[in-house]
C-alpha cells in the first residue's frame, strides 16, 4: 500500500460527508477528514466548531477547539450557545452530521467516553463527554471513529455517554431523542453501518489486506459481514490533496 491505515480511515470519512452536510467536529483525525471532504467531494459543506466558529477558511490544521486558526476567516465568530444552537436548528435537517470519537462502541452504536470499570472504582477515567453526548442527541447523522480492538467493541458498555440506537428500534424516540443515530463506524480495519430495520451494526466494508475475519476476531459481539465489499483505496487525487494541501506537515496523519 502507498498510503496508511489512518489516510485510509480520513478518506472513508470524507467520503461519508455529503455536499452542503454542515459538519459538527472537533480536533485531530474527525478536522482532518472535514478539511479533506470539503477540499475532495463536498466543497459546499460547513464546518462548525463547539467554540463558535462558522465556515472557517482553515488553511492551517488547528489544534484545539479554541486555536486561533478555528476562527480564521470564519464566517461567524460567536460562542458555545450559538455553536450547540445551530446545531439543534430544525431548520437544517438532516444536513448536520457530527463526528465522534471514544473508548467503547457497542452493537447499536451507543457510546463510552468516561470511564473503563465500574463508575465509582474505574479502572480508567476518561475525559467523560465534552459535547458528544448533546451532538449524539440532537444531530441528525454521526460518524464515530474508533481503533478496531476487541476491547472498545464490547458486548456491553462499561457506561453510557452518548446515546446512539439506546437498545434497538424506536428507543432514540421513546427516550425523548429526536430521530438520528449513528450512521457509519469508521475503524483502521473497515467500516460498519447500521441497519435500517434492526438498528444493529453490520460491515459495510473492510480495507485491502484486511478479512471480514480479521474484523470479527477483533469484536466482543458479531456482525453481519453479508453485505461486506471491499472498500476503495484512496485514489491518487484524494492522496495528493489529504498530503499536500489538509496537512502537509502531517500534524495530525
Amino acid at each position: 500500500m502507498d498510503y496508511t491505515l489512518k489516510e485510509m480511515m480520513t478518506i472513508m470519512a470524507a467520503r461519508e460527508i455529503r455536499d452542503g452536510d454542515i459538519v459538527f467536529c472537533g480536533t485531530g483525525i474527525s478536522m482532518v477528514a472535514a478539511m479533506a471532504a470539503k477540499q475532495i467531494n463536498a466543497p459546499d459543506s460547513i464546518i462548525f466548531f463547539e467554540t463558535g466558529a462558522i465556515d472557517s477558511k482553515l488553511e492551517e490544521i488547528p489544534m484545539a477547539v479554541a486555536d486561533s486558526r478555528v476562527m480564521f476567516g470564519a464566517a461567524s465568530n460567536s460562542g458555545l450557545l450559538e455553536a450547540f444552537a445551530t446545531m439543534q436548528n430544525p431548520n437544517t435537517g438532516d444536513r448536520i452530521i457530527g463526528i465522534l470519537g471514544s473508548a467503547q462502541v457497542d452493537k447499536y452504536g451507543n457510546l463510552n467516553s468516561t470511564c473503563i470499570g465500574d463508575y465509582f472504582q474505574p479502572k480508567i477515567r476518561f475525559s467523560g463527554s465534552g459535547g458528544a453526548c448533546d451532538v449524539a442527541s440532537f444531530v441528525s447523522r454521526c460518524l464515530i471513529f474508533m481503533q478496531h480492538e476487541k476491547r472498545k467493541f464490547p458486548v456491553k458498555l462499561d457506561y453510557l455517554t452518548s446515546p446512539g440506537y439506546l437498545d434497538g428500534p424506536g428507543a432514540r424516540e421513546r427516550a425523548g431523542l429526536k430521530p438520528g443515530g449513528p450512521t457509519a463506524v469508521i475503524t483502521n480495519l473497515g467500516v460498519m453501518y447500521f441497519d435500517d430495520v434492526t438498528k444493529e451494526m453490520y460491515l459495510a466494508s473492510y480495507y485491502p489486506g484486511v478479512t471480514p475475519q480479521d474484523i470479527l476476531d477483533n469484536m466482543e459481539f458479531a456482525v453481519d459481514i453479508s453485505r461486506a465489499i471491499e472498500a476503495e483505496p484512496p485514489s491518487d487525487r484524494e492522496l495528493k490533496i489529504l498530503r499536500e494541501r489538509v496537512d502537509p506537515h502531517k500534524l495530525i496523519l
